[in-house]
């Protein structure tokens, strides 16, 4: 069999799994503080002999990273809304206890009193997640410091809580993880940047061009059909050898 058939299989393949990528960023389209996924094609070398088979290279694909630009800052006036300013990000807890990092800002207080993100990840701050008491009123200031007027307490006279760990991954391989997040590549935790700022009252929305997306998708669909069509050639060129090694009775 021409290995043709492979490496229109491997195209198939890449290209479904591009199309998935898609649609997940188009899916988080309305996801705040949502980095979209960066897909990278690439050929795998088929080498026999010595000799590089460039015209039957098969295909890879990996979501290489994710686009950092940055999303459209909304202003919404609640006190827990954080946008975070320039290439800063704030860390939390992941599921699995490690470190990781997120442009999400919707935060709220849960029942347990742990300061988290809009998809419930615990925020760091000085020593570990925050945690919040009762209070009357919160606020976070530009730096990341959480502060709260107890029930009954001065409006005028709040209480320091702690300092959102905020980070930055300049000159630090990070990578997205399949829960959104970054984190760092090979494990360990990033410094606190002391020159990273917050807006507080506002939220940065997701960074996915729903244009751009649906035009992708398009593209990803055509070269996904060039590929079906390369599978029907290699079938037809099959059957024309079989033909010809065919002896009439």
């Amino acid at each position: 069999m021409d290995r043709l058939v492979y490496t229109a299989l491997s195209g198939l393949r890449s290209q479904m799994n591009a199309q998935a990528s898609i649609a997940n960023n188009i899916a988080n389209a309305s996801t705040i503080g949502y980095r979209s996924d960066r897909i990278n094609f690439d050929r795998v070398m088929l080498r026999g002999g010595g000799a590089a088979l460039d015209s039957r290279s098969l295909a890879a694909e990996e979501v290489t990273d994710a686009d950092r630009t940055a999303g459209t800052i909304i202003q919404t006036g609640r006190p827990l809304d954080v946008a975070v300013t320039g290439d800063a990000w704030i860390a939390i807890q992941a599921t699995d206890g490690t470190e990781a990092y997120t442009r999400r800002g919707d935060l709220s207080v849960s029942p347990s009193g742990v300061l988290e993100t809009g998809d419930g990840f615990p925020v760091m701050g000085s020593g570990g997640p925050i945690t919040v008491p009762p209070y009357q009123s919160i606020s976070v200031a530009n730096d990341g410091t959480v502060s709260i007027v107890p029930p009954g307490g001065d409006p005028n006279q709040p209480q320091v809580l702690d300092q959102i760990k905020l980070v930055s991954t300049e000159g630090t391989n990070t990578v997205k993880g399949l829960d959104n997040n970054l984190h760092v590549k090979g494990g360990g935790t990033l410094p606190q940047d002391m020159e990273a700022t917050v807006q507080s009252g506002a939220l940065e929305q997701s960074n996915v061009n729903l244009t751009q997306a649906l035009v992708d998708m398009i593209e990803n669909q055509r070269a996904y059909e060039v590929q079906a069509n390369l599978l029907k050639e290699a079938k037809a060129m099959d059957e024309s050898t079989a033909s010809l090694m065919r002896v009439n009775a």
